[in-house]
């Protein structure tokens, strides 16, 4: 049996909203995205190699950034948009698909394709990825 490591504690903590401000957590690029969406990770014990634990995240996405091509994961995702728009179903340029506002949300099982996505004005999502 594969234990999994618990997540760190961490009491309320300021987290910077503003690239510039400062805090006890930092926004970093996500891989592949340009510099265009950023997270910022309050919570880990995420172990792919054994397909344990669970991430909390925000991820920041800026006005025209987009995922071109539909994804699939192998972990549970709940996504809750805090602010801003994202579209999901576009095709690779950003064009079509159907646009969702702050305060909607999203809950995939493992193995659900989906996207593309874009965010024509920007967003801020919240979310949660784990393993059962």
């Amino acid at each position: 049996m594969t234990s999994v490591r618990p997540k760190t504690h961490r009491e309320f903590f300021r987290i910077a909203l503003d690239a510039a401000a400062t805090g006890t957590a930092r926004w970093t690029p996500v891989p592949g995205s340009d510099g265009l969406i950023t997270e910022l990770i309050l919570a880990d014990n995420v172990d792919p190699a054994t397909k344990t634990g669970s991430r909390t995240r925000l991820a920041r996405w800026q006005p025209g950034a987009r995922v071109p091509e539909a994804v699939i994961h192998d972990f549970h995702e709940e996504v809750f948009i805090v602010e801003g728009d994202l579209v999901v179903g576009c095709d690779a340029r950003g064009e079509g698909g159907e646009r969702f506002d702050a305060y909607t949300f999203a809950c995939r099982p493992p193995q659900v394709l989906h996207g593309p996505f874009t965010s024509r004005g920007g967003c801020m999502l919240l979310e949660f990825q784990y393993y059962d």
